[in-house]
């Protein structure tokens, strides 16, 4: 099997180098959180996190994206240290062409062994500005914002 990129990892590849991440509830104290990613070959793209958790904790997460041409959708997965669950993403590039949504389910936090659904959008801002909103799916339909964080390229 011999795949090649497509325009659509070619997107991913905006998501490449070294970022500062910040949010609103960083710890004034610890190891800033911070962002490395990189390409397998072009057809993968790994995004290493790690730095210090709203708790104080030291954390790490691991995310990887790519693209399916055979069903035209984004792929990934993400894992963090903080938690067993690993989310896995299906996706797709929005008509502004800036923002990636990425649909996964996942626990709900609020009702033990509840399963609800959630989106995370990576809006490119520019290139060395980004932003990663995730989202829960209210009953009533709408996305409800659970966190926003900032991405500034080092």
């Amino acid at each position: 099997m011999n795949a090649e990129p497509q325009e659509a990892h070619r997107w991913l590849e905006q998501l490449l180098g070294d970022w500062q991440v910040h949010t609103p509830d960083a710890p004034a104290k610890g190891i800033p959180w911070t962002e490395q990613v990189r390409s397998l070959e072009g057809l993968w793209t790994i995004c290493e996190g790690r730095g210090t958790m709203p708790d104080g904790n030291f954390g790490q997460s691991l995310m990887t994206l790519g693209y399916n041409p055979q069903t035209e959708r984004f792929v990934g997965t993400w894992v963090g240290s903080m938690m067993t669950h690993m989310w896995i993403y299906d996706g797709e590039l929005e008509p502004d062409g800036r923002t990636l949504s990425l649909y996964c389910d996942g626990p709900d936090f609020d009702v033990p062994g509840k399963q609800s659904r959630y989106r995370d959008a990576i809006t490119l801002v520019d290139q060395s500005r980004r932003l990663l909103t995730a989202h829960v799916k209210s009953n009533d339909g709408t996305w409800k914002e659970l966190m926003t964080a900032q991405y500034t390229r080092i």
